[in-house]
């Protein structure tokens, strides 16, 4: 699942919200190539906004005629994005999610293939009670400037110090 939150506004353009002044169709364009190039194992949650009341869709495009469809609506209780967009981003996606194990990646976080190996030991290690276990992110778009390097350094102390420190009352 591509959580991605401005896809609608992006898409459909919706004029009510204050935010269609950041849509870009092209960007909306390219995920749509690819939904419609991995109909099979792709899909995309976003949020919709209708009136005062927001949504949030998984779109799924169907393999054998290539038509957009609305697998789920589910209407949430308010605004889904009162904080951190990223993390807000990923909270209104995950009612889509199945499975006895979840890995979630930002767009700035590099997968690289020494880190998809761990994915296995991480798989056979962790059994039980283990609610969040994480890796330290290595962020590639640290060296994109100063703001690049600030945000990098802000997700290293949240995402390895703070986080960790945060998941023992889960235990």
């Amino acid at each position: 699942i591509a959580s991605c939150q401005m896809y609608g506004i992006q898409k459909f353009g919706y004029v009510d919200d204050p935010l269609a002044q950041q849509a870009n169709p092209a960007k909306a364009a390219a995920i749509d190539k690819l939904l419609e190039r991995f109909s099979n194992h792709v899909k995309v949650a976003y949020v919709e906004t209708v009136g005062s009341d927001n949504y949030s869709v998984l779109l799924g495009v169907d393999p054998a005629t290539h038509a957009e469809r609305v697998l789920y609506k589910v209407k949430l209780p308010g605004n889904p994005i009162i904080g951190e967009g990223k993390p807000e981003n990923q909270n209104h996606a995950i009612i889509f999610t199945r499975g006895e194990h979840l890995q979630t990646l930002d767009m700035n976080q590099d997968n690289y293939l020494g880190e998809s190996y761990k994915m296995r030991n991480l798989l056979e290690c962790f059994q039980g009670n283990v609610r969040i276990v994480g890796f330290r992110e290595h962020i590639f778009s640290e060296s994109g400037g100063a703001v690049a390097s600030v945000a990098a350094s802000n997700e290293f102390v949240f995402g390895t110090m703070v986080q960790r420190c945060r998941t023992w009352p889960l235990m």
